[in-house]
């Protein structure tokens, strides 16, 4: 069965089509209007092994906050319905991923609910038209959409930009262990049935 789904959302400040296919190669074609987002969601897809188109437009005069948001929250929609029933799933994922001096850990739990905790300080900027406060407004636009636990931590490193870059590629490598098929699960990872 393939663990794909395309998802549209059109809203006053923003037009997003998204399409994610969990077993791919780590093939993206992104194009958000923010430079330094399309190099996350690009690195996203291949640390996750995910194939991801993504085209978004947004009110990109106001800064990147609503493209960046909305596209998590698309991206989670898409990830919620690739994912179907969960049945065959590891389910938790985690991974620490440097990069030169930074150090930065994911876990998840793809468990039906909905939690982010994001303990990443970092100063207020901008990193190639990506706002800094927006790695968070990403995290829990995904989190809460694909209805799954993901906890980030920064454990080392200031640059920004290797920051978030490390953070994105943890997430992706955590969300890889997570959503992989576990050929001995005979069915949904829990013992209440349902996830």
């Amino acid at each position: 069965m393939a663990r794909q789904a395309t998802v549209t959302r059109t809203t006053g400040e923003t037009d997003i089509a998204l399409s994610v296919n969990l077993d791919g190669e780590g093939v993206s074609t992104i194009t958000t209007g923010v430079g330094f987002f399309d190099h996350m969601l690009t690195l996203f897809a291949r640390h996750g092994l995910y194939d991801l188109d993504v085209t978004a437009h947004g009110d990109l005069a106001t800064g990147s906050h609503h493209t960046v948001e909305d596209t998590g929250i698309v991206l989670g929609q898409a990830f919620d319905q690739a994912l179907g029933d969960r049945a065959g799933i590891e389910r938790y994922g985690s991974a620490y991923v440097p990069m030169d001096e930074c150090l930065a850990h994911a876990a998840t739990d793809i468990s039906g609910r909905p939690h982010v905790s994001c303990s990443v300080p970092l100063p207020t900027a901008v990193v190639g038209g990506f706002e800094t406060d927006l790695l968070e407004e990403f995290l829990r636009g995904f989190a809460n959409n694909a209805r799954l636990t993901l906890h980030v931590r920064l454990l080392a490193g200031e640059n920004p930009h290797h920051v978030i870059e490390a953070c994105f590629k943890a997430v992706a490598r955590a969300l890889r262990v997570a959503t992989a098929i576990n050929p001995r699960e005979r069915g949904v990872p829990s013992t209440k049935g349902s996830l």
